[in-house]
């Protein structure tokens, strides 16, 4: 009877730490600019809810755990690391600029996490050969190909100028863009820095109308290309507006200004459209109020796609978690998804009219 009773009291702690197990939650880790980065942050919970939904990890709840990267340079790094040994995520998302997607890279590459991107477009994140690091966007690089295709080559326009600021991830996506001109053997666009006209737009607006030009290629944060935007309609300067994706930030914009955007800015992008889309636009209302934008469906879709990858890797083991997003060929809100060897998602992306 002296040996019964541990014997059955082991089988009774392995059965409750089995138990245990099965409740314990798979941990995500979502990095977002601030705290006024709202549209990823519900683009994730959507998506994390939908999945608990639908029966979790083999029962186990997916749990999302938020951390905002204001403050001084580096927090970006030190929140990763929280999130990564404190918290012991599975892995890691990102919706932030292309400066904090490099520390959260760096974090994760030390610590063997798979990091996901959904909105820098920085592509020097992939050029460090970082087999952790995947983004659901299409890069600056790829970005410009769309719009040069669409610019020169579709619709054969010549006189062109760009107009940046000088954030970091503008001029960035402002580099490749010429850069793939000059390969292109096209004719270098007339540029202007939005800053040199903030004390006097219609200076700037005096200045494209005398250079006659016959495009606009935008690469300014938000704010900067709503205030073009409408200096272009108060001097009803009609001529096509192209863009970069960051454009289109509705955590910056608000619903009234995105709707002034609507059909005056062409952007390279996925296709958001077919059933898939219908419903995350509708799920995403009926919780939150409103519908969603790119930077929602961005996050939507990046959840999603390490979602899948947890199921398949079957567990927490990162490396297998890895695996499976390398192998992975998600259909997305923001249409294929399927990654290359250094992350970057593959595929061809067009130009086409915002539409809300």
């Amino acid at each position: 009877m002296r040996f019964k009773i541990p014997f059955i009291s082991f089988f009774f702690f392995l059965a409750l730490a089995v138990a245990a197990q099965k409740t314990e939650p798979v941990k995500i880790g979502l990095l977002i600019q601030d705290k006024t980065t709202l549209a990823a942050k519900h683009g994730a919970e959507l998506a994390i809810k939908t999945a608990n939904e639908n029966g979790g990890l083999n029962g186990r709840p997916f749990q999302l755990i938020i951390k905002s990267m204001e403050g001084p340079w580096g927090t970006g790094s030190k929140q990763a690391v929280a999130l990564i040994f404190e918290d012991e995520v599975w892995a890691l998302l990102g919706s932030h600029d292309g400066r904090n997607a490099h520390l959260v890279e760096q974090a994760a590459t030390r610590s063997i996490v798979p990091f996901v991107s959904v909105w820098s477009s920085d592509p020097t994140l992939s050029q460090a050969f970082v087999p952790w690091f995947f983004n659901c966007v299409p890069n600056d690089r790829q970005q410009a190909d769309a719009l040069i295709k669409e610019i020169y080559t579709n619709r054969k326009l010549t006189r062109i100028a760009t107009i940046s600021d000088q954030v970091y991830d503008s001029n960035l996506a402002l580099k490749n863009y010429l850069h793939r001109i000059q390969q292109g053997g096209e004719k270098e666009p007339l540029q202007f820095i939005f800053e040199n006209f903030q004390g006097d737009m219609d200076a700037m607006a005096d200045q494209l109308t005398k250079a006659k030009i016959n495009a606009l290629v935008l690469f300014c944060q938000s704010s900067a290309s709503m205030k073009i935007i409408r200096l272009l309609r108060q001097r009803k300067m009609n001529l096509p507006v192209f863009g970069s994706l960051s454009i289109l930030n509705e955590d910056v914009l608000s619903g009234q200004e995105l709707h002034e955007l609507a059909n005056r800015v062409y952007v390279p992008s996925p296709t958001l459209s077919g059933s898939k889309n219908m419903t995350f636009r509708q799920d995403y209302q009926k919780t939150f109020g409103n519908l969603p934008g790119m930077a929602a469906a961005f996050a939507y879709d990046g959840m999603n796609v390490l979602i899948e990858a947890i199921r398949l890797a079957g567990g927490p083991e990162r490396e297998k978690i890895q695996q499976s997003l390398l192998k992975l060929n998600h259909e997305g809100v923001t249409g294929h998804i399927q990654f290359d060897g250094k992350g970057n998602r593959l595929g061809s992306f067009t130009v086409s009219l915002y539409k809300p």
